[in-house]
């Protein structure tokens, strides 16, 4: 079943009837994401017409074909022979959706940088009144639409040296399902992974922290020491509730950590006090700060990029 995605949505968001090939390489502020381009993406995955995006469903499939038309658009070419990963351990059709930009260095193109995020959601939640769409803004349409950001950068930039693969995981919210597939179908291809970085609900700003956004398993490895360096700035933080709460086994870096050994952390800006909407039918767009998702993206970017293009490999586990 291939979902038709609303034409005025493709328009809205610029994504119709563009050129598949990358565009020449331009500067880091020409590249950088813009609030509107944001809050669009935010609002198209976030429409009641994709029903809450539950695994396996026609909404689902509509923010797949979304993603990957997005993907299409940026130049940024299908990991796979499509930019369908169609999962193995789920007993309904559903797909990750996986893009690629190859490294430019002979040698450091054969290892892999991850952006991964989740694109599902719950689908319907208790009613409140007569919504009962649990449009998922925060959870996690903010990181689909940071990793989608980030390879619209990434892709305008050009010349990294190392192979970027943008992975958005469906059926995250059945047990990490779509991770765990894509994790063990890499690893079978004797995919080579540095690292992973992975968003998860990243809509609102963290409350009264000195960092930009907290790492889950901050002290398993100096993936926060390295990018903190690089930026010359405290833009990641250790959050204690984060450890307490084991959230480094509960995202979507979980399954690349297993599976590859490599540092795979999760960065986040929910904080157990500033967002009370987990998993109801309150997860709406007009909750979430586009000024701070577009701030977040702009940070994080020319700062992943310097990690990403390192002739060493910085991040490692303590």
């Amino acid at each position: 079943m291939v979902a038709k995605i609303s034409v005025s949505i493709l328009l809205l968001l610029g994504l119709a009837c563009k050129s598949s090939k990358p565009s020449s390489a331009i500067s880091i502020e020409a590249a950088k994401a813009n609030q509107v381009e944001v809050t669009q993406m935010m609002e198209a995955l976030t429409s009641d017409d994709m029903a809450g995006r539950d695994s396996g469903t026609e909404g689902i499939e509509k923010a797949a074909v979304l993603l990957e038309t997005a993907f299409k658009s940026y130049g940024v070419n299908p990991y796979f022979e499509t930019y369908r990963d169609r999962l193995s351990n789920f007993d309904k059709a559903t797909d990750n959706i996986v893009g690629v930009i190859p490294g430019t260095d002979p040698k450091m193109a054969e290892e892999i940088v991850l952006f991964g995020a989740h694109y599902d959601h719950i689908g319907k939640g208790k009613p409140n009144g007569t919504d009962d769409i649990a449009n998922g803004a925060n959870d996690n349409a903010s990181g689909t639409t940071v990793v989608m950001q980030l390879a619209k950068y990434f892709a305008k930039r050009g010349g990294n040296k190392r192979t970027l693969v943008f992975a958005l995981f469906s059926a995250e919210e059945k047990g990490l399902l779509g991770s765990k597939h894509l994790a063990q179908k890499m690893k079978a291809q004797g995919a080579s992974l540095y690292t992973m970085f992975n968003f998860e609900m990243v809509g609102v700003p963290l409350v009264d922290k000195d960092y930009l956004v907290y790492a889950t398993g901050y002290e398993k490895s100096n993936m926060a020491e390295v990018v903190n360096s690089v930026a010359a700035q405290k833009i990641v933080g250790f959050l204690p509730t984060a450890k307490e709460y084991n959230l480094f086994q509960r995202s979507d870096n979980y399954p690349f950590h297993e599976e590859f050994g490599v540092p795979s952390q999760t960065f986040s800006t929910f904080d157990f006090t500033n967002f009370e909407h987990y998993h109801g039918v309150g997860d709406e767009m007009e909750l979430m700060d586009m000024a701070h998702m577009t701030e977040l993206i702009n940070t994080m970017a020319p700062v992943l990029e310097k990690v990403v293009n390192q002739a060493e490999q910085n991040i490692k586990y303590n």
